[in-house]
């Protein structure tokens, strides 16, 4: 699903945020990124959205190689790869029916086509009786778990977040988990970004941690990983 082949990345304060990080993540797989504030985690999935663009090397998601797509074509690439961020980023004046469904109104899905997906995802999210909510009705988990729905509504077979469980107490995070599991189950693939040190030691999930740039561990069905330098 997603191959960083020999990827550089360095802003234009000179900073070297990525350093020759080359990563293969198989579809369907789940993968922690870890790792201190500006080892590259927010890097690796700006780049995977297209936010930035490597300074050398290459990324590719299911075949196609995203550093070499025309500009024309990033929308398209963020329709295929949902993306959950720490803030909700949910429309203030819209229910969580219409925050989902908005995302399928500009594509122009037809209103049967949107009523009945709109309903099964937020099945999926154990939403359904939040369909009429606003966002100020909404709980920080709830808002979340639409960010989610939101995300999943084009049936993407990737999904990239963000620290989705930053602002979250752990018993809150786990039902955000909880979600992304079921997307997982269903076969998308997950690449998250995080601190949470017991949500990661409680899933049990691949780990790749970084460290200044570069990729210090990679490890199946793992815990948080610790850098023993830091310790």
């Amino acid at each position: 699903m997603i191959v960083f082949n020999h990827v550089y990345k360095e802003y234009k304060n000179r900073v070297e945020a990525l350093k020759d990080v080359s990563l293969t993540i198989p579809s369907g797989d789940f993968v922690f990124l870890v790792g201190a504030s500006g080892a590259g985690k927010s890097t690796m999935v700006k780049l995977l959205i297209r936010e930035e663009q490597v300074t050398k090397g290459s990324i590719e998601i299911d075949g196609t190689d995203i550093t070499a797509m025309p500009k024309f074509k990033i929308p398209q690439l963020r329709r295929e790869v949902g993306v959950v961020f720490q803030d909700f980023r949910l429309l203030p004046r819209k229910t969580v029916f219409e925050n989902i469904a908005y995302a399928l109104e500009i594509t122009g899905e037809s209103g049967k086509e949107i009523r009945n997906r709109v309903g099964e995802i937020l099945q999926t999210v154990h939403l359904e009786d939040k369909r009429d909510c606003y966002p100020r009705e909404l709980s920080g988990g709830e808002s979340q778990r639409v960010s989610i729905a939101r995300a999943m509504i084009h049936r993407p077979k990737l999904l990239v977040c963000d620290e989705p469980t930053g602002n979250l107490d752990f018993e809150t995070a786990k039902d955000i988990m909880d979600a992304l599991n079921r997307f997982n189950d269903k076969g998308v693939t997950i690449v998250m970004a995080t601190h949470a040190r017991e949500i990661v030691d409680a899933m049990q999930k691949r780990v790749v941690a970084l460290d200044q740039g570069e990729i210090v561990y990679d490890e199946e069905r793992a815990g948080y990983y610790e850098n023993p330098q830091t310790v």
